[in-house]
Parts: C-alpha cells; structure tokens; sequence
C-alpha cells in the first residue's frame, strides 16, 4: 500500500508540475478570496487582524475543493482508476496517494496565501510553531475528506455542484478548530499543548484512517 501510494503521489505531482493548474488558476483564484474578504469586511486593520485566520481558512477551502476535484478526476476521467485496479495498485494506496499530492499542493498554496494574509491583513504572529503544527494536520484533514468524497460524488453528473454539499458539513470542524488553533497563535496565548491542535490531529487521523479502509468500496460502487 505505502509503495502504491509513493507511486500515485509522484504521479499526480508530475502531473502537476506540467500542467501548473495550481500555480496558474488555484492561487490567483485563492489571492482574489482573499482581496473580496478584505474589502467586503472592513477596511481597518484591528478588524481586519481579528478575522484574518478565519478568512486565511475559507480561503484554503475553496481552493481545496479544486484540488481534490481535479486529483481524483484523473483517474475518473477515462475510466483510468479501474485501469489501476485491473494492474493490482492497492484502493488504499491510491487513497493515500492522493492525499500525499493534494497535500504537497496545498501546503505550498498555504505558504504563499499567509504572505497574502501578512500582506493585506497585517496581523502580528508570535506563535509559529502553533501555526505551522495546526496548519500541518489541518491540511491532512481536509485532504482526507476532500478525497473520499470527491471520488463519491465522481459519479454524479452535477459532480461540481454535489461536492461542495458534501464536503463542507464534514470539514466544518477541521476549519474552526484551525481558526481557533490560528488565533491563540496571532495571541500567543499557547503553545503546542493548544487543545485546539491536539483536535486537529484527531480529524486527521480519522478522516486518515475512514477513507483509507472505505476507499476500496468508494470505488466499487
């Protein structure tokens, strides 16, 4: 499974790297969010430094949902998945694949969106390593989610719109615990005994765990 899984990640990321969806479309799309939010809010910047981790995460989630879109409809598109299947490659270790390529994609997004945020909202960070342990497992989450459930709406003609209906009720979580987790960061009002990162790496590792067992019979059906 964790070589299948090597496999299909470097693959997706080569896949990437020569298309550069992300760097063209995803990022100017997620810097654009961010310049709506800011505008739409408040232009003075203590309102501006209070919302910033909670727009910081919106931000991530639209973008999100392209990731994972386009992740598993690589191997939808052409029935190329059950290609993969028919060649023995572990649902798994696809599964777990794709995580790891939506993950790499996000996390680098992610340092480029907290330039924007520094940038635009100017707020004052103290607490790093709070930051970058919250966002770390904050991004497995929604990887993991994202994923399974964009290979359950793959089937779906109205697979854009069905995806987000699914995706956001379940990821809702990961998103407030990050926020919370971000804002005692900008306080630095804990460390990394913050209750709201030890929840973080609980979504991470069910939502890990869930569609890494589960993922074979997404497929099936």
């Amino acid at each position: 499974m964790w070589r299948d899984a090597l496999l299909i990640a470097a693959k997706d990321l080569r896949i990437e790297f020569r298309s550069k969806v992300t760097l063209n479309l995803i990022l100017p799309f997620a810097f654009v969010v961010l310049i709506i939010f800011a505008f739409a809010l408040d232009t003075s910047p203590g309102t501006l430094q209070k919302v910033a981790p909670g727009l910081f995460w919106l931000a991530v989630l639209f973008s999100s949902i392209f990731s994972v879109d386009r992740a598993v409809a690589i191997e939808t598109d052409d029935n190329a998945g059950d290609g993969l299947l028919v060649y023995g490659v572990d649902p798994g270790g696809i599964f777990l694949g794709k995580v790891v390529s939506v993950f790499v994609q996000l996390f680098l997004l992610e340092i480029f969106l907290l330039l924007g945020v520094v940038i635009l909202y100017g707020p004052k960070i103290g607490g790093w390593l709070l930051m970058l342990a919250s966002a770390f497992f904050a991004t497995i989450g929604l990887c993991a989610a994202g994923v399974t459930y964009s290979q359950l709406a793959s089937g779906s003609r109205a697979k854009q719109t069905l995806l987000p209906l699914l995706l956001v009720p379940v990821v809702s979580p990961v998103l407030l615990a990050a926020t919370k987790a971000w804002q005692d960061a900008f306080a630095v009002t804990s460390s990394l005994g913050d209750p709201w990162l030890r929840l973080l790496i609980v979504f991470a590792v069910v939502y890990l765990a869930l569609g890494a067992i589960f993922y074979s019979s997404i497929l099936e059906g």
